[in-house]
């Protein structure tokens, strides 16, 4: 009862102070605000495009009275666009981008960007916003795939060239895998700083004019590889090439098989050649329901033959195959270094004509805000979206409006997971919690008994790492009994053996040398015919 009573106290001034923080702002520094407490209708405009069949609802968060914008179908195109009152001019000052998006349903494949549009002379009407509408910036998460990350891509006008160019961050931050809201904020400062923030925490710091920030540079290199110029058809830019003078051997035989039977092999005494690897299974009956007619002639299943499992082999015995000494595949003259070999070719640079400088981007003002997103996941819900001049009322509504009401979230995930008690997870981790600690207080371990107590404490604080904690914990006590067991030994044979032949496995593997593919395929057929070993029967699973 408690619990529930601080759920209900919790969700009620989450709900209260969303209602009155956009009417109560500033409309100084908070430009846009829309927290969805009312219907959209009417205030955003959903595209008429014929690819966006998407249905957006008005809907509840779940577990919450906050209301947000929901994506309610799986592999639909959504777009919906809101018009500002006046443009928002970025050259001026800070300005801070921020807005919630959830994930109820979990992280499979789905966006929930924003775009900020530019004014609708740059081509673009509100009924037909599409993925083609021109924006100044992309922000937020995607996920799919290999894709994971929180974008934000400017896209800015090359004053020379007059075309428009995306400019994405560099390692955005990665998308929060969970099913809880997060606040995403973009702040951009007059000193050409951007920071991206997850729930108010920065994730990533960058400068919009620095080449590495940013993919392709906002300030194009200065000069180019000459576009007109081609390679000489002459110029020859291979280091090695095959030896001319090189004469294949007259011994070579290149249609010698790469292996034959091995004629020193004997059948191993005991062989059955008259007894088949499997026979029909003697208990199996023919179903009572089987009709002939319809299900065909009914054939008892087959099992490994018993006669077999005691003998070296069952059925015709062949001889095993072994790498044939003749064999030497294809020949190849020899590399020699290349007499004409005149370097790696590449054009001459040349001043580049789109080269321009400047102090701070050529933000294009913002006129609208857009939703345009292909997902194949339902359940993502858009909430507080916010534009502001002042980075203090953007956290003053991760403070009312996001953190409230992700303390709910948390609370009861917390209680869901304390409810499932040992069946779930949380409990497993409790029992193995408790028997860590009573481990930590073995005599023998005291010496790693600070070390053990720091693995258990941050498994507390983060239980997804219960498993790798544990499987730390369990290294570090059987390195004490080893240590125990050994403690005064020179030699340790049996240690020494593993780690040369680990050590031998990894420089075969890890070697740079490139065999000729022959050799590959030789060895190939003598990892799988183990060499001269007789032929063993066959076991079917």
């Amino acid at each position: 009862m408690i619990m529930m009573g601080r759920f209900a106290l919790l969700v009620f001034l989450a709900f209260a102070s969303m209602q009155l923080l956009c009417i109560a702002a500033d409309h100084d520094a908070a430009i846009f605000c829309d927290s969805f407490e009312e219907p959209f209708n009417g205030r955003w405009i959903v595209s008429d495009k014929d690819d966006y069949k998407g249905i957006w609802e008005h809907s509840k968060s779940e577990g919450h009275d906050d209301y947000g914008l929901l994506v309610t179908e799986k592999a639909r195109k959504y777009a919906i666009v809101k018009e500002l009152e006046e443009p928002v001019n970025l050259r001026d000052g800070t300005t801070v981008l921020q807005y919630e998006a959830r994930f109820q349903n979990g992280l499979e494949c789905g966006g929930a960007y924003l775009k900020y549009l530019r004014p609708q002379e740059a081509g673009w009407k509100p009924k037909e916003f599409d993925n083609g509408s021109p924006y100044s910036i992309m922000f937020g998460p995607d996920i799919c795939g290999l894709t994971n990350k929180v974008h934000f891509i400017l896209k800015q006008k090359n004053p020379k060239s007059g075309e428009y160019v995306e400019h994405h961050l560099i390692d955005p931050p990665r998308v929060p895998s969970d099913k809880l809201s997060h606040v995403y904020t973009a702040i951009l400062k007059p000193d050409n700083e951007i920071s991206i923030l997850i729930d108010g925490e920065v994730k990533k710091k960058g400068n919009f004019l620095s080449a590495q920030d940013f993919d392709p540079p906002i300030i194009p290199a200065k000069t180019i590889p000459d576009p007109s110029e081609k390679k000489p058809e002459d110029w020859d830019d291979r280091v090695r090439i095959p030896d001319p003078n090189a004469v294949k051997p007259d011994d070579w035989d290149e249609n010698a098989p790469m292996e034959i039977e091995d004629m020193e092999a004997v059948k191993p005494e005991g062989w059955l050649d008259d007894e088949p690897e499997e026979i029909d299974d003697p208990e199996a009956t023919k179903p009572e329901d089987w009709d002939d007619e319809e299900d065909g002639v009914w054939e008892a299943p087959k099992i490994d033959n018993p006669n077999c499992q005691t003998a070296p082999g069952c059925g015709e015995w062949k001889r095993p195959m072994k790498r044939n000494p003749a064999f030497k595949g294809i020949w190849n003259p020899p590399l020699v270094d290349n007499p004409n070999y005149k370097g790696i070719w590449k054009p001459r640079d040349i001043p580049n004509p789109n080269y321009y400088e400047l102090d701070k981007p050529y933000f294009d003002p913002i006129a609208a805000i857009g939703i345009e997103i292909w997902t194949m996941q339902e359940g993502i819900l858009f909430d507080n979206i916010l534009i502001a001049k002042d980075e203090n009322v953007a956290k003053s509504y991760r403070d009312t409006t996001w953190k409230p009401k992700f303390v709910v979230e948390k609370e009861k995930q917390k209680a869901e997971e304390e409810a499932a008690g040992s069946d779930d997870l949380g409990g497993f981790q409790k029992k193995v919690f408790n028997v860590l600690y009573k481990f930590a207080d073995i005599p023998f371990l005291s010496k790693y008994k600070l070390q053990i107590l720091d693995f258990i404490e941050k498994a507390e604080k983060q239980p997804n790492l219960t498993i790798g904690v544990l499987v730390s914990i369990m290294v570090v006590i059987l390195t004490a009994i080893f240590m125990l067991i050994f403690s005064g030994k020179k030699q340790q044979p049996r240690v020494e053996k593993k780690t040369e032949v680990a050590a031998d496995t990894s420089n075969d593997q890890g070697s740079s040398g490139e065999k000729p593919a022959e050799e590959e395929k030789v060895e190939e057929k003598e990892n799988e015919t183990g060499g001269a070993a007789p032929r063993q029967r066959r076991r079917d699973t």
